[in-house]
Order: C-alpha cells, then sequence, then structure tokens
C-alpha cells in the first residue's frame, strides 16, 4: 500500500468515526474516556487486592463496607465493637483511679522509693508462671538479676551519643556487636568475616533499621523508588509497622503445611520492586524455623535482600546446635542473609530494652552508606552496660548450660502435651515455643481455666491455640505446668463453656471473623479507649 492509499484510508476512517460520534452529545464523548480510566483504577486496586488478601477476604471487605452504608447498620455494628472493647478491658478503667495527674506540690524525697515497691507489689505475680515475658532465672535480689542490675545501676548516667565522654560505654556497645556477630556466622568464610551493626531498643526498632537499610540499599543499587517486601503470615507485627514507616508495599505470604515460610508462594510474589523477602527462626507463634537455606538461594537468585529474624533464638541456636540438636542453617553461614535482628534482652539474658541488628557487610554497603544509625539520638548507656556484663558474665559455657536446661523444659512439655489424648502440637517446634490446640475442647477456655491457676500463655488464631515460651523461670515448675494443664483440660471437657468474665468467646470470635479488618478496628478501639 502507496502513502496516497494509506492517506485515502485515514480519510475514510476519520469520516465514519465522526458520523458514528455525531449522534452522541459532547458532554458524553468527554466523559466516556474519563469514566473508562475510572473503572479501569477501581478494577486494577480490586485485581491488586484480590492478588494481596484473596478473593473471599476481598468480598468479604467489601460487602462489610457496603453494608455500613445502610441506615442504622453502622451504629449497631459500632455499638456491638465497643460491647467486645468493654470486655476485654476487664475493668481497666478502674485502675486508673488515683492515678496522678500533675506532680505534687512536695517532692517525696527519697520516701519516693517506698511508693514505688508499694506499686510494684499490685503487679502480677510472673515468676514462673508467664510465657516469655522475664527470661533470667530466679529473684531480682539475687545472682545474675543483681549482677545486671548493679551493671545498669553504676552506668544509668550515661549516653552513648557523647562518645568522647563515655568511651567505656562505646566499647560495651562494640563489643556486644561483635560478640553477637561472632555466634551469628561472622567467623564462618560465607559470611565475609565484615558483619556490622547496632545496638537498639528492642527487636522492633531491629526490624524497622533492617527493614530502612534494605530499603536504601536497593533504592541506590537498583533505583527501586516503589518498594515492596514479602513476609509469611507467621513474621512478626513489626514488618506492618515498617511497611507504614517507611512506604513500603508489604505482601503477607501464606506458610506451608508445617507452619514454614512456602518458599514457592513467596517466589510468586517477587517482581522488580521487592527489596526484602523475610525468615524467622524461629518464628513467635509457633516456634518452627522457616526455612532460611532455601530463602537465602531465592534472595540470590533475584538479587534482593534477605532478612532473618532471630530475635528469640540468638541466643540459643548457636548453643542448640553445639548441643547435637538438629538446627537447620539460620544465620550469616547462608548465603543470601543480608540482615539479622537478635535480642539480646531475651534468651541473651540482658535488662530489657536491647537488642542488636547486625548487616553483613556487602561492597555496596562499604563505609556505612545504607546501613542506618538507631532511631533513637540520646540512648541509656546503662542497658549497653549490662547487655555487656550479661554477655560477659555468662560466656559459652554459661549460655550452654541455660540451654541444654530451657531445651530439655521445652521436650517435657511437649512429652507432657502428647500424653494428652484432647491436644495436638502445632506444627514440630525447633526450639523453646510450644503451640498447642485441641479439636476435642475450646482451647481458650482451657487457656482461662490455666489463667486462674496463674499461668499467663499466649491465645494464637489460624489454628486456634495457645503457647509457652520457655524460659529459665520455668524450669523448676515444668512438672507443674504440665499438671495444670491436664486438669484445666479435664475441667473444660466436663464442663464446657465459658466461664463468667471469661474472654474465650471474644478470642474464639475474633478467630471466626471472616472480616479482619474488623478485627483490626477492635483493637485500634480497646487501645484508644485505655491510653
Amino acid at each position: 500500500m502507496d502513502f496516497s492509499s494509506a492517506k485515502s484510508s485515514l480519510i475514510r476512517f476519520r469520516a465514519s468515526a465522526n458520523s458514528f460520534l455525531s449522534q452522541y452529545e459532547p458532554v458524553i464523548l468527554l466523559l466516556a474516556p474519563l469514566l473508562t480510566l475510572l473503572v479501569a483504577r477501581v478494577l486494577q486496586s480490586f485485581l491488586d487486592a484480590v492478588r494481596e488478601k484473596g478473593f473471599k477476604q476481598t468480598f468479604v471487605a467489601f460487602f462489610m463496607s457496603s453494608i455500613k452504608l445502610v441506615p442504622g447498620v453502622n451504629k449497631y455494628i459500632e455499638a456491638e465493637k465497643q460491647k467486645v472493647v468493654d470486655k476485654m478491658q476487664s475493668g481497666v478503667k478502674s485502675k486508673r483511679e488515683g492515678w496522678w495527674t500533675e506532680l505534687p506540690r512536695a517532692g517525696l524525697g527519697v520516701g519516693v522509693i517506698e511508693k514505688l515497691k508499694e506499686e510494684k507489689g499490685k503487679d502480677v505475680v510472673w515468676q514462673g508462671k508467664c510465657s516469655g515475658t522475664v527470661y533470667i532465672g530466679g529473684s531480682e535480689a539475687e545472682g545474675h538479676f543483681s549482677l545486671i542490675n548493679e551493671a545498669c545501676s553504676m552506668f544509668a548516667h550515661t549516653n552513648p551519643l557523647h562518645l568522647d565522654i563515655f568511651q567505656s560505654v562505646a566499647r560495651f556497645e562494640a563489643e556486644v556487636i561483635a560478640m553477637t556477630a561472632a555466634l551469628l556466622g561472622n567467623k564462618e568464610k560465607a559470611s565475609g568475616g565484615q558483619v556490622c551493626g547496632n545496638m537498639t531498643s528492642g527487636g522492633t526498632e531491629s526490624i524497622l533499621l533492617a527493614v530502612k537499610s534494605s530499603r536504601d540499599y536497593m533504592r541506590n543499587k537498583r533505583g527501586i523508588t516503589r518498594p515492596e517486601m514479602i513476609i509469611p503470615v507467621s513474621a512478626h507485627s513489626a514488618y506492618d509497622k515498617a511497611a507504614q514507616y517507611f512506604n513500603i508495599k508489604l505482601w503477607r505470604v501464606p506458610v506451608d503445611k508445617e507452619f514454614r515460610a512456602d518458599v514457592k508462594a513467596i517466589k510468586k510474589y517477587i517482581n522488580r520492586n521487592t527489596i526484602l523477602i523475610v525468615g524467622s527462626a524461629p518464628g513467635f507463634p509457633h516456634g518452627i524455623i522457616d526455612p532460611i537455606q532455601e530463602l537465602g538461594e531465592l534472595a540470590l537468585s533475584h538479587g534482593t535482600c534477605l532478612h532473618v529474624d532471630l530475635c528469640l533464638g540468638g541466643f540459643v541456636l548457636p548453643f542448640a546446635k553445639k548441643l547435637g540438636y538438629p538446627i537447620p542453617p539460620f544465620d550469616f553461614s547462608v548465603q543470601g542473609v543480608t540482615s539479622i535482628s537478635v535480642d539480646v534482652h531475651k534468651y541473651g539474658l540482658a535488662p530489657k530494652g536491647t537488642s542488636v541488628v547486625l548487616y553483613r557487610n556487602l561492597t555496596e554497603w562499604s563505609g556505612g552508606l545504607y546501613v542506618s544509625p538507631t532511631v533513637a539520638g540520646s540512648r541509656p548507656g546503662g542497658l549497653i552496660a549490662g547487655a555487656w556484663a550479661a554477655l560477659m558474665s555468662l560466656g559459652q559455657e554459661g549460655y550452654l548450660e541455660n540451654t541444654k536446661a530451657i531445651m530439655e523444659v521445652s521436650e517435657s512439655i511437649q512429652k507432657g502435651i502428647k500424653e494428652i489424648p484432647e491436644l495436638f502440637i502445632i506444627g514440630r517446634p525447633d526450639m523453646t515455643i510450644v503451640a498447642f490446640g485441641s479439636d476435642v475442647v475450646d482451647i481458650f477456655e482451657v487457656n482461662d481455666i490455666m489463667s486462674s491457676k496463674g499461668w499467663h500463655l499466649n491465645p494464637l488464631q489460624r489454628p486456634n491455640s495457645i503457647h509457652i515460651c520457655v524460659t529459665l523461670q520455668h524450669v523448676a515448675v515444668v512438672d507443674v505446668f504440665r499438671r495444670d494443664l491436664r486438669e484445666s483440660v479435664e475441667t473444660v471437657k466436663q464442663n464446657p463453656g465459658p466461664a463468667n468474665g471469661s474472654l474465650a468467646p471474644i478470642y474464639g470470635a475474633a478467630g471466626r471473623m471472616p472480616d479482619r479488618g474488623m478485627v483490626n478496628e477492635l483493637l485500634v478501639n480497646y487501645m484508644d479507649s485505655t491510653c
């Protein structure tokens, strides 16, 4: 076809199109493209939601949003939610009576110590019966407890922000980071031997910093300006915070049948905007280690970062491995792992408020160009000194001894659960967290009975279950736990149904709610009403 023929065809097409469109109002012709664009955007949003949440959850969320538009329905739903919030509070508001709302006219002086003791005496008895919470064994007045308290007190006035003045604290921090890195593969050839990091206020800050560093690194390395990260549903909620703080798209991927991160499922979500994938060793809900080796291979093959959450396992897994437990690879010895978070204030037995974030020293990271400093400016030097004192006082032999004790307690608890036919263990715990559920009795009613016996366990959902995070506090009371659990199951079996004031119906209802957004709204309302 020559040029003149093509020109004639275009003229005929234009005339035909104009003739066809002449039957419509100009305003319709103006609005049609805009409406088409709007429909396309809505459809794209719907498809993105389906990809992120699944068709069922997306449909339920849309249905709930629509039904709330019906006059009176939203008011009814809010009233019902408030009833649940009031029940969850269980008299929290009444505890605020007598609280100070302004400075006293005359200071209490040294008398404030007696006031502190008085208020402390009202705390819940935590010795021996709390899941996690307090990881140090014994009482506060003796042993390791007393040692780290004294260390904190000696350096309570210090601030590592002033490195030229408090040189001792700067050294303590560097040595805590180095000793922790050495535990987690820094000495292995595969790590490159140049792991660096910071001390932080806890696992959440460590995770936030690792996410931010990964975002900045991938922006500079690959020009990613619309970052995304992929985590299993078992990952810590700190990643939700990080996604909000640093404007990162977050994809939560279901775990596999063994409650481990599903590598194949994660792979499906990787795209050109992926900056980070995440694994836990172990995950908080069920104490199960994700397949870090496979995740490392996936991260390497796609050129993305891999963060390993070792907040719970950092000071247990290295020693459990030395003791002969079948611990899969989890640290910087795995190629592809770019950062690790580990809490020193858990099984490191340091004072509360101490964690470490570590980074593999990739060539592009050298000089700390992409590694974030901590969130805080001024920081408590006393906590750093307390962490240093904990590591130095215990040493490798001390941690080996502690790990042996708590791993044996974990095994004993698992054996006790298996002896109760109404219960089953969730997955195969790798460490010191044991989660269990039931198809026979309401597990949340069992939790309520255990609470009445002084135990403070953690309720979980999907599947409905409860778990205990074993600490040194449990070494002396493991037999009591097994007996109380057996009795609690029997009580619920003989007398099914929630007791007065029980939270079992609330936990159960939350687990069955198809609209997870409503569960989040309940939690926000509860938090707002108790602040």
